[in-house]
């Protein structure tokens, strides 16, 4: 299946920031809800923040205040900005986009990895 690609993860102090992008190949049509999840070491994926088409964002509870999801919808592309990180946000950060053709379709990213620590 064809996969988002992502970049901008690495290893950043505590306190510190990362700008994740995302981008879907032109080959993906009518994506709707765009999203970034995560999976920390051990622990099961879960959803970091969503985006809608009309860009509704929703974030989950560790990450509102710091995190901010934006798209360009234009450029088929979604961002993560990531501001006061901590080492609890050390995770491989997947992208998500969801499309509607009949049938509910999800497309994923590799995976990237952020890494916080001193």
């Amino acid at each position: 299946q064809v996969q988002l690609v992502e970049s901008g993860g690495g290893l950043v102090q505590p306190g510190g920031s990362l700008r994740l992008s995302c981008v879907a190949p032109g080959s993906i049509f009518s994506i709707g809800d765009m999203a970034w999840y995560r999976q920390p070491p051990g622990k099961q994926r879960e959803l970091v923040a969503a985006i809608t088409r009309g860009r509704t964002t929703n974030y989950a509870d560790s990450v509102k205040g710091r995190f901010t999801i934006s798209r360009d919808n234009a450029k088929n592309t979604v961002y993560l900005q990531m501001n006061s990180l901590q080492p609890g946000d050390t995770a491989v950060y997947y992208c998500n986009a969801v499309t509607w053709l009949g049938k509910r379709v999800d497309y994923w990213g590799q995976g990237t990895q952020v890494t916080v620590s001193s």
